[in-house]
């Protein structure tokens, strides 16, 4: 078996924290964990460390053919364990990256990776009490959150509702379990959906209510609440919520898709309309590209065979992040950038638009 060559032990002061621009990640695992769920861990190609806050995200380049694919995955490890990171996914049917992953991605391998980003953190948004509430993969930036306040604070009041299809289907479960033998106020309610003949299961079953909240939470409206799961789980908790009267400035949901996303071209037309086309000089491509009124360095780029990758284009992933070299341009991101990467140059191109000629790296 092709194992990762295993670093000298080195204390963190001697290392320095991984970057995107700098680094790969090298796979050290690929772990089963519930029907079509892995989890793959990675440590940086060089000797780094990973700093992060608990449930921020990392977009992936997959090199899938005929081209690679970006896909987004919040990180299931604890920043407070920063010598690897870990990503746990599941394959749905029609997926073609996680597939992939599943199929191809084995220790040793290398693949390049952006981020860690993401807002959906208990850190940003710490309360006195929380409850996580999640279905399916959805467990993954609850998990981590979870992980680190077990490193952290352990005597923090969680209470931790999992949806699943069934019990074979809960992922962590074990992990949890083991977690609240020591963690006095981590409080686990498991609902499945149905169980199988030969499962044994005494806890309850059908779909999340507001009757299983209350429950299961008897005191949610004083808890600060985090929601990750398919979009229509988290609509049906969020309307639940917001029916009982909660504060909803207390709850957070995870999305890859911001309501305030960048504004499509066509939505800028007549703003447009009285500015003038400027030129993008694309430097590594060794191309200069017309870029019409209205239009993204991203829009630019790909309408003329520049690659410059992507996975959101919304702003939120930080995926097509470039360095401008000269010009200016109007960036309306989502939190994909960091402030100090702004100062060093760097721009998303998905979400900014050039207000004269600039040169881009790319």
């Amino acid at each position: 078996m092709n194992m990762a060559v295993s670093l000298p032990h080195r204390h963190l002061d001697q290392m320095q924290p991984w970057s995107d621009r700098q680094h790969l990640l090298e796979c050290l695992s690929a772990t089963p964990e519930a029907p079509d769920v892995m989890t793959f861990t990675f440590r940086s190609d060089k000797d780094n460390w990973f700093r992060y806050l608990p449930g921020q995200f990392v977009t992936l380049e997959l090199p899938t053919a005929p081209e690679p694919v970006m896909r987004t995955y919040t990180l299931s490890s604890t920043p407070s364990r920063p010598f690897s990171v870990a990503v746990t996914v599941k394959a749905q049917k029609d997926s073609i990256g996680t597939r992939w992953m599943f199929e191809n991605l084995k220790p040793g391998m290398r693949i390049k990776a952006f981020g860690p980003l993401g807002d959906f953190s208990h850190i940003r948004h710490p309360g006195e009490k929380y409850l996580f509430v999640s279905a399916g993969s959805g467990i993954t930036p609850m998990m981590s959150m979870t992980r680190y306040m077990s490193d952290t604070a352990p005597l923090s009041d969680i209470t931790f509702i999992n949806c699943s299809r069934g019990p074979a289907d809960i992922i962590f479960r074990s992990e949890l379990e083991y977690l609240a033998r020591f963690m006095p106020n981590l409080n686990l309610g498991l609902i499945v959906e149905g169980c199988g003949r030969t499962d044994l299961w005494s806890g309850l079953k059908g779909r999340i209510d507001k009757a299983k909240i209350g429950l299961l939470a008897p005191d949610f409206m004083d808890r600060t609440i985090f929601c990750c799961g398919p979009e229509v789980f988290m609509d049906a908790v969020r309307s639940m919520l917001e029916a009982h009267g909660f504060d909803m400035k207390r709850y957070h949901q995870e999305s890859f898709q911001p309501a305030n996303a960048a504004t499509p071209l066509a939505e800028v037309s007549d703003d447009a309309s009285t500015e003038a086309a400027t030129t993008i000089r694309f430097t590594m491509a060794g191309k200069d590209v017309v870029c019409a009124a209205g239009q993204t360095v991203l829009q630019a780029a790909r309408g003329a065979g520049v690659r410059i990758g992507a996975a959101c284009e919304s702003g939120l992933c930080g995926t097509c992040r470039v360095m401008k070299l000269s010009g200016d341009v109007e960036m309306s991101h989502n939190g994909g950038i960091l402030d100090d990467e702004i100062d060093e140059g760097y721009i998303l191109a998905c979400c900014s638009r050039p207000k004269t000629d600039v040169q881009i790296e790319a």
